[in-house]
Protein backbone atom coordinates (compact mmCIF):
# COMPACT_ATOMS: atom_id res chain seq x y z
CA UNK A 1 0.00 0.00 0.00
CA UNK A 2 1.24 3.60 -1.04
CA UNK A 3 2.87 5.56 2.27
CA UNK A 4 0.13 8.28 1.64
CA UNK A 5 -2.90 5.71 1.27
CA UNK A 6 -1.74 4.12 4.44
CA UNK A 7 -0.92 7.20 6.49
CA UNK A 8 -4.94 8.22 5.36
CA UNK A 9 -6.70 5.02 6.26
CA UNK A 10 -4.52 4.56 9.60
CA UNK A 11 -6.46 3.26 12.46
CA UNK A 12 -5.43 2.76 15.85
CA UNK A 13 -7.35 1.45 18.57
CA UNK A 14 -6.26 3.91 21.90
CA UNK A 15 -5.91 7.45 19.30
CA UNK A 16 -9.40 6.67 18.22
CA UNK A 17 -10.94 5.37 21.13
CA UNK A 18 -13.34 8.02 22.98
CA UNK A 19 -12.76 6.94 26.41
CA UNK A 20 -8.78 7.24 25.41
CA UNK A 21 -6.48 8.89 28.56
CA UNK A 22 -4.99 11.71 26.85
CA UNK A 23 -1.83 13.72 28.37
CA UNK A 24 -0.08 11.07 29.82
CA UNK A 25 3.84 10.43 29.73
CA UNK A 26 6.58 8.14 30.57
CA UNK A 27 6.97 10.31 34.20
CA UNK A 28 3.51 8.43 35.28
CA UNK A 29 3.59 5.68 33.61
CA UNK A 30 4.44 2.88 36.21
CA UNK A 31 7.28 0.61 35.63
CA UNK A 32 8.80 -2.66 37.45
CA UNK A 33 10.77 -5.23 37.00
CA UNK A 34 7.40 -7.68 35.75
CA UNK A 35 6.74 -6.98 31.90
CA UNK A 36 3.45 -4.84 32.46
CA UNK A 37 2.20 -6.08 29.53
CA UNK A 38 2.39 -9.98 30.91
CA UNK A 39 -1.38 -10.76 31.71
CA UNK A 40 -0.84 -11.81 35.45
CA UNK A 41 -3.30 -14.69 37.15
CA UNK A 42 -5.42 -14.16 40.46
CA UNK A 43 -4.08 -14.51 43.65
CA UNK A 44 -5.44 -18.02 44.37
CA UNK A 45 -4.89 -19.58 41.09
CA UNK A 46 -0.93 -18.65 41.45
CA UNK A 47 -0.76 -20.37 44.94
CA UNK A 48 -2.23 -24.03 43.80
CA UNK A 49 -1.13 -26.50 41.45
CA UNK A 50 -3.59 -24.70 39.15
CA UNK A 51 -1.09 -22.32 37.52
CA UNK A 52 1.12 -25.62 36.62
CA UNK A 53 -2.20 -27.14 34.97
CA UNK A 54 -2.44 -23.76 33.08
CA UNK A 55 0.93 -23.47 31.83
CA UNK A 56 1.69 -26.75 30.67
CA UNK A 57 -1.58 -26.64 28.64
CA UNK A 58 -0.53 -22.60 27.29
CA UNK A 59 2.98 -24.42 26.36
CA UNK A 60 1.71 -26.99 24.15
CA UNK A 61 -1.07 -24.34 22.72
CA UNK A 62 1.26 -21.65 21.45
CA UNK A 63 3.77 -24.27 20.10
CA UNK A 64 1.16 -24.58 17.50
CA UNK A 65 1.93 -21.68 14.88
CA UNK A 66 -0.58 -19.87 13.21
CA UNK A 67 -0.92 -18.75 9.70
CA UNK A 68 -2.76 -16.39 7.55
CA UNK A 69 -2.91 -18.46 3.97
CA UNK A 70 -5.19 -18.49 0.87
CA UNK A 71 -6.45 -21.39 -0.53
CA UNK A 72 -7.15 -22.70 -4.22
CA UNK A 73 -10.39 -23.15 -6.14
CA UNK A 74 -10.79 -26.95 -4.15
CA UNK A 75 -10.10 -25.18 -1.18
CA UNK A 76 -6.73 -26.39 -0.73
CA UNK A 77 -3.35 -25.04 0.42
CA UNK A 78 -2.06 -22.63 -2.00
CA UNK A 79 0.18 -19.67 -0.36
CA UNK A 80 1.37 -17.91 2.23
CA UNK A 81 -0.91 -14.63 2.00
CA UNK A 82 2.11 -11.60 2.47
CA UNK A 83 -0.15 -9.33 4.49
CA UNK A 84 1.14 -7.52 8.44
CA UNK A 85 -1.38 -9.85 10.03
CA UNK A 86 0.20 -12.50 8.95
CA UNK A 87 3.93 -10.99 9.86
CA UNK A 88 1.80 -10.54 13.51
CA UNK A 89 0.92 -14.18 13.23
CA UNK A 90 4.73 -15.50 12.56
CA UNK A 91 7.36 -12.57 13.42
CA UNK A 92 6.36 -10.21 15.82
CA UNK A 93 3.11 -9.38 17.50
CA UNK A 94 3.61 -6.39 19.21
CA UNK A 95 6.52 -4.22 20.35
CA UNK A 96 6.61 -6.66 23.31
CA UNK A 97 5.45 -10.16 22.43
CA UNK A 98 6.73 -12.29 19.95
CA UNK A 99 4.40 -14.71 18.05
CA UNK A 100 4.16 -17.54 20.98
CA UNK A 101 4.76 -15.29 23.76
CA UNK A 102 1.38 -13.70 22.35
CA UNK A 103 -0.35 -17.06 21.99
CA UNK A 104 0.56 -18.22 25.38
CA UNK A 105 -1.21 -15.18 26.52
CA UNK A 106 -4.14 -15.75 24.82
CA UNK A 107 -4.18 -18.88 26.84
CA UNK A 108 -3.48 -17.90 30.13
CA UNK A 109 -5.49 -15.24 29.80
CA UNK A 110 -8.80 -17.35 28.46
CA UNK A 111 -7.87 -20.11 31.69
CA UNK A 112 -8.05 -17.55 34.22
CA UNK A 113 -11.00 -15.11 33.22
CA UNK A 114 -12.85 -17.16 30.93
CA UNK A 115 -12.72 -14.93 27.67
CA UNK A 116 -10.04 -13.54 26.04
CA UNK A 117 -10.32 -10.84 23.56
CA UNK A 118 -8.14 -9.92 21.11
CA UNK A 119 -7.79 -6.45 20.04
CA UNK A 120 -6.26 -5.21 16.63
CA UNK A 121 -4.68 -1.93 18.00
CA UNK A 122 -2.56 -0.51 15.26
CA UNK A 123 -4.45 -1.47 11.72
CA UNK A 124 -5.86 0.41 8.36
CA UNK A 125 -9.11 0.55 7.56
CA UNK A 126 -11.58 0.97 4.52
CA UNK A 127 -12.77 4.70 4.78
CA UNK A 128 -15.79 3.49 2.57
CA UNK A 129 -17.12 0.39 4.83
CA UNK A 130 -15.20 1.06 8.04
CA UNK A 131 -13.62 -2.89 7.95
CA UNK A 132 -10.39 -3.50 8.80
CA UNK A 133 -7.94 -4.35 5.30
CA UNK A 134 -4.76 -4.93 7.17
CA UNK A 135 -3.30 -5.61 10.93
CA UNK A 136 -0.14 -4.17 12.21
CA UNK A 137 -0.12 -4.73 15.58
CA UNK A 138 -2.36 -7.28 18.26
CA UNK A 139 -2.84 -7.16 21.86
CA UNK A 140 -4.47 -9.54 24.51
CA UNK A 141 -6.88 -7.90 26.38
CA UNK A 142 -9.39 -8.56 29.43
CA UNK A 143 -13.03 -8.12 29.04
CA UNK A 144 -14.59 -6.00 31.42
CA UNK A 145 -17.94 -5.04 30.54
CA UNK A 146 -20.43 -6.19 27.80
CA UNK A 147 -22.48 -4.30 25.40
CA UNK A 148 -25.77 -5.26 23.34
CA UNK A 149 -22.97 -4.65 20.75
CA UNK A 150 -19.33 -3.06 22.53
CA UNK A 151 -17.01 -5.02 24.87
CA UNK A 152 -15.10 -2.71 27.60
CA UNK A 153 -11.55 -4.01 26.88
CA UNK A 154 -8.94 -3.02 29.60
CA UNK A 155 -5.75 -3.53 27.09
CA UNK A 156 -1.74 -2.78 27.69
CA UNK A 157 -1.01 0.56 26.04
CA UNK A 158 2.54 0.00 25.18
CA UNK A 159 3.09 4.29 24.87
CA UNK A 160 2.03 4.97 27.77
CA UNK A 161 3.16 1.53 29.84
CA UNK A 162 -0.22 1.20 31.10
CA UNK A 163 -3.53 -0.90 30.66
CA UNK A 164 -6.50 1.04 29.56
CA UNK A 165 -9.99 0.05 29.29
CA UNK A 166 -11.65 0.98 25.52
CA UNK A 167 -14.94 0.25 24.27
CA UNK A 168 -14.84 -1.71 20.96
CA UNK A 169 -17.57 -2.77 18.62
CA UNK A 170 -17.65 -6.38 18.85
CA UNK A 171 -16.78 -7.23 15.04
CA UNK A 172 -13.41 -5.55 15.63
CA UNK A 173 -12.16 -7.60 18.72
CA UNK A 174 -11.82 -11.26 18.55
CA UNK A 175 -13.71 -12.53 21.44
CA UNK A 176 -12.19 -16.46 22.49
CA UNK A 177 -14.11 -18.28 24.58
CA UNK A 178 -12.45 -20.87 26.65
CA UNK A 179 -13.66 -24.33 25.21
CA UNK A 180 -13.29 -26.04 29.04
CA UNK A 181 -15.49 -22.83 30.23
CA UNK A 182 -17.78 -25.58 32.03
CA UNK A 183 -14.65 -27.57 33.63
CA UNK A 184 -12.59 -24.94 34.53
CA UNK A 185 -14.23 -21.21 34.94
CA UNK A 186 -18.13 -21.82 35.96
CA UNK A 187 -18.63 -21.14 39.53
CA UNK A 188 -19.20 -24.87 40.74
CA UNK A 189 -16.89 -26.58 38.11
CA UNK A 190 -14.30 -29.13 39.10
CA UNK A 191 -11.16 -26.43 39.03
CA UNK A 192 -13.22 -24.20 40.97
CA UNK A 193 -13.92 -26.65 43.60
CA UNK A 194 -10.13 -28.13 43.48
CA UNK A 195 -9.31 -24.48 43.98
CA UNK A 196 -11.50 -24.10 47.01
CA UNK A 197 -10.00 -27.19 48.54
CA UNK A 198 -6.37 -26.22 48.02
CA UNK A 199 -7.27 -23.18 49.82
CA UNK A 200 -9.14 -24.90 52.55
CA UNK A 201 -6.00 -26.80 52.90
CA UNK A 202 -3.60 -23.92 53.01
CA UNK A 203 -5.17 -22.44 55.37
CA UNK A 204 -5.33 -26.03 57.48
CA UNK A 205 -1.42 -25.87 57.27
CA UNK A 206 -0.72 -22.24 58.32
CA UNK A 207 -2.51 -22.45 61.22
CA UNK A 208 -1.41 -25.82 62.21
CA UNK A 209 2.32 -24.51 61.76
CA UNK A 210 1.33 -20.48 63.06
CA UNK A 211 4.01 -21.17 66.02
CA UNK A 212 1.42 -21.22 68.85
CA UNK A 213 1.20 -24.60 71.19
CA UNK A 214 -2.29 -24.15 72.38
CA UNK A 215 -1.95 -25.44 75.40
CA UNK A 216 -4.51 -26.72 78.88
CA UNK A 217 -2.53 -26.10 81.66
CA UNK A 218 -5.44 -27.65 84.80
CA UNK A 219 -4.23 -26.84 88.07
CA UNK A 220 -4.49 -28.74 91.33
CA UNK A 221 -6.80 -25.84 92.84
CA UNK A 222 -10.74 -24.41 91.73
CA UNK A 223 -10.61 -21.12 89.76
CA UNK A 224 -13.75 -19.42 91.34
CA UNK A 225 -12.99 -16.57 93.00
CA UNK A 226 -10.69 -13.26 91.74
CA UNK A 227 -7.92 -13.91 93.37
CA UNK A 228 -7.31 -17.65 92.13
CA UNK A 229 -8.07 -15.76 88.09
CA UNK A 230 -5.41 -13.71 89.02
CA UNK A 231 -2.81 -17.13 90.62
CA UNK A 232 -3.97 -18.91 87.49
CA UNK A 233 -3.06 -16.30 85.18
CA UNK A 234 0.20 -15.79 86.79
CA UNK A 235 0.91 -18.79 86.15
CA UNK A 236 0.41 -19.00 82.79
CA UNK A 237 2.61 -15.95 82.40
CA UNK A 238 4.98 -17.79 83.76
CA UNK A 239 5.14 -20.73 81.91
CA UNK A 240 5.19 -18.66 78.85
CA UNK A 241 8.54 -16.76 79.72
CA UNK A 242 10.08 -19.84 80.17
CA UNK A 243 9.33 -21.33 77.10
CA UNK A 244 10.26 -17.79 75.36
CA UNK A 245 13.26 -17.91 77.16
CA UNK A 246 14.46 -21.53 76.87
CA UNK A 247 17.07 -22.07 74.13
CA UNK A 248 15.01 -25.69 73.39
CA UNK A 249 11.30 -24.35 74.73
CA UNK A 250 11.51 -26.36 77.77
CA UNK A 251 9.79 -25.35 81.03
CA UNK A 252 8.81 -26.94 83.99
CA UNK A 253 5.70 -27.41 86.39
CA UNK A 254 4.28 -28.68 89.62
CA UNK A 255 4.11 -32.27 89.99
CA UNK A 256 0.25 -31.32 90.88
CA UNK A 257 -0.35 -29.61 87.46
CA UNK A 258 -1.67 -31.71 84.38
CA UNK A 259 -0.30 -29.79 80.76
CA UNK A 260 -2.41 -30.67 77.90
CA UNK A 261 -1.70 -30.26 74.15
CA UNK A 262 -4.25 -29.19 71.53
CA UNK A 263 -2.42 -29.08 68.17
CA UNK A 264 -2.23 -32.60 67.36
CA UNK A 265 -2.80 -33.31 63.86
CA UNK A 266 -6.53 -33.37 63.20
CA UNK A 267 -7.89 -36.24 60.80
CA UNK A 268 -9.56 -34.68 57.62
CA UNK A 269 -10.42 -36.08 54.37
CA UNK A 270 -9.13 -32.52 52.37
CA UNK A 271 -6.23 -34.65 50.59
CA UNK A 272 -8.20 -37.24 49.76
CA UNK A 273 -10.59 -34.77 47.94
CA UNK A 274 -8.29 -33.00 46.61
CA UNK A 275 -6.36 -35.68 45.03
CA UNK A 276 -10.22 -37.20 43.82
CA UNK A 277 -11.15 -34.08 42.52
CA UNK A 278 -7.14 -33.71 40.91
CA UNK A 279 -7.54 -36.88 39.02
CA UNK A 280 -11.37 -35.72 38.21
CA UNK A 281 -9.65 -32.97 36.50
CA UNK A 282 -7.05 -34.76 34.37
CA UNK A 283 -10.11 -36.80 32.93
CA UNK A 284 -11.82 -34.06 32.52
CA UNK A 285 -9.28 -31.67 30.86
CA UNK A 286 -7.82 -35.04 28.28
CA UNK A 287 -4.40 -34.74 30.51
CA UNK A 288 -2.51 -37.73 32.78
CA UNK A 289 0.32 -37.23 34.73
CA UNK A 290 2.68 -38.72 32.10
CA UNK A 291 1.59 -35.35 29.95
CA UNK A 292 2.25 -33.44 32.87
CA UNK A 293 6.03 -34.79 33.42
CA UNK A 294 7.09 -35.30 30.02
CA UNK A 295 7.18 -39.35 30.18
CA UNK A 296 3.63 -39.66 27.80
CA UNK A 297 3.93 -42.45 24.91
CA UNK A 298 3.35 -41.13 21.43
CA UNK A 299 -0.63 -41.85 22.18
CA UNK A 300 -1.60 -40.44 24.97
CA UNK A 301 0.24 -37.17 23.17
CA UNK A 302 -1.85 -37.41 20.63
CA UNK A 303 -5.34 -38.07 22.57
CA UNK A 304 -3.84 -34.86 24.71
CA UNK A 305 -4.09 -32.76 21.36
CA UNK A 306 -6.48 -33.98 20.34
CA UNK A 307 -9.32 -33.27 23.21
CA UNK A 308 -7.26 -30.43 24.81
CA UNK A 309 -5.34 -28.52 22.23
CA UNK A 310 -7.47 -28.74 19.26
CA UNK A 311 -10.52 -27.14 20.71
CA UNK A 312 -8.32 -24.37 22.13
CA UNK A 313 -6.60 -23.42 18.93
CA UNK A 314 -9.31 -24.04 16.77
CA UNK A 315 -11.50 -21.59 18.84
CA UNK A 316 -8.41 -18.62 18.56
CA UNK A 317 -8.27 -20.10 14.58
CA UNK A 318 -12.41 -19.08 14.25
CA UNK A 319 -12.69 -16.14 16.71
CA UNK A 320 -9.59 -14.49 14.26
CA UNK A 321 -10.99 -15.71 10.87
CA UNK A 322 -14.67 -14.23 11.97
CA UNK A 323 -13.24 -10.50 13.12
CA UNK A 324 -9.98 -9.65 11.33
CA UNK A 325 -11.00 -11.25 7.68
CA UNK A 326 -14.69 -10.93 8.02
CA UNK A 327 -17.18 -12.09 4.88
CA UNK A 328 -14.74 -10.38 2.23
CA UNK A 329 -11.42 -12.13 3.34
CA UNK A 330 -13.32 -15.36 3.27
CA UNK A 331 -14.94 -15.63 -0.34
CA UNK A 332 -11.25 -14.26 -1.37
CA UNK A 333 -10.40 -17.77 -0.22
CA UNK A 334 -8.01 -16.08 2.63
CA UNK A 335 -7.76 -18.74 5.60
CA UNK A 336 -6.24 -18.18 9.03
CA UNK A 337 -5.02 -21.80 10.20
CA UNK A 338 -2.51 -23.98 12.03
CA UNK A 339 -0.66 -26.27 10.79
CA UNK A 340 0.11 -29.29 13.33
CA UNK A 341 4.08 -31.11 12.70
CA UNK A 342 3.72 -34.54 11.27
CA UNK A 343 6.94 -35.46 12.60
CA UNK A 344 7.26 -33.77 16.38
CA UNK A 345 6.34 -36.84 18.35
CA UNK A 346 8.09 -39.33 16.19
CA UNK A 347 10.88 -40.97 17.21
CA UNK A 348 13.92 -40.92 15.40
CA UNK A 349 14.15 -44.29 14.60
CA UNK A 350 10.87 -44.05 12.50
CA UNK A 351 12.06 -41.17 10.55
CA UNK A 352 13.92 -42.87 7.80
CA UNK A 353 10.59 -45.21 7.06
CA UNK A 354 8.42 -42.80 7.22
CA UNK A 355 10.37 -40.49 4.86
CA UNK A 356 10.64 -43.51 2.53
CA UNK A 357 6.95 -44.09 2.26
CA UNK A 358 6.14 -40.27 1.74
CA UNK A 359 8.43 -40.04 -1.08
CA UNK A 360 7.58 -43.37 -2.98
CA UNK A 361 4.53 -42.33 -2.65
CA UNK A 362 4.67 -39.20 -4.28
CA UNK A 363 3.12 -37.31 -1.43
CA UNK A 364 6.35 -35.09 -0.56
CA UNK A 365 9.57 -34.29 -2.68
CA UNK A 366 13.22 -35.06 -1.25
CA UNK A 367 13.38 -31.25 -0.36
CA UNK A 368 10.42 -31.35 1.54
CA UNK A 369 11.33 -34.01 3.57
CA UNK A 370 14.68 -32.23 4.71
CA UNK A 371 13.06 -28.92 5.04
CA UNK A 372 10.77 -30.99 7.96
CA UNK A 373 14.14 -32.27 9.27
CA UNK A 374 16.01 -29.18 9.25
CA UNK A 375 18.41 -29.89 6.64
CA UNK A 376 19.35 -27.69 3.98
CA UNK A 377 17.20 -28.49 0.51
CA UNK A 378 19.40 -30.21 -2.05
CA UNK A 379 20.24 -28.39 -5.30
CA UNK A 380 19.63 -31.69 -7.19
CA UNK A 381 16.69 -30.79 -9.55
CA UNK A 382 15.08 -34.35 -8.95
CA UNK A 383 14.73 -33.34 -4.84
CA UNK A 384 12.04 -31.19 -5.86
CA UNK A 385 9.97 -33.58 -7.65
CA UNK A 386 7.17 -36.19 -7.22
CA UNK A 387 9.05 -38.64 -7.87
CA UNK A 388 9.47 -43.00 -6.54
CA UNK A 389 12.86 -43.21 -7.20
CA UNK A 390 12.54 -46.87 -6.33
CA UNK A 391 11.18 -47.11 -9.71
CA UNK A 392 12.60 -46.52 -12.96
CA UNK A 393 11.50 -43.31 -14.43
CA UNK A 394 10.62 -42.81 -18.19
CA UNK A 395 13.63 -41.11 -20.32
CA UNK A 396 12.46 -38.14 -22.52
CA UNK A 397 12.65 -38.81 -26.02
CA UNK A 398 15.95 -38.19 -27.53
CA UNK A 399 16.59 -35.79 -30.38
CA UNK A 400 17.55 -37.62 -33.66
Amino acid sequence: MPILDRLRTAWNAFVHNPETLTGLDYTSASFGSTPPSRSKLRFYNERSIVASIYNRISIDVAGVPLRHIKLDELNRYKEDVKSNLNNCLMLEANLDQAPRQFRQDIVMTLFDKGVAALVPVDTTVNPNTNEIVDIFTLRVGEIVDWYPKHVRVSVYNEKTGRRQELVLAKRFVAIVENPLYTVMNEPNSTLQRLIRKLGLLDAVDEQSSSGKLDLIIQLPYVIKSEARRVQAEQRRQDIELQLKGSQYGIAYTDGTEKITQLNRPAENNLLKQIEYLTNMLYGQLGITEEVMNGTADEKAMINYFNRTIEPIVEAIVQAMQRSFLGPVGTLEQQRITYFKDPFKLVPVSEVAEIADKFTRNEIFSSNEIRGFMGIPPSDDPKADKLVNSNMPQPQPDSVA
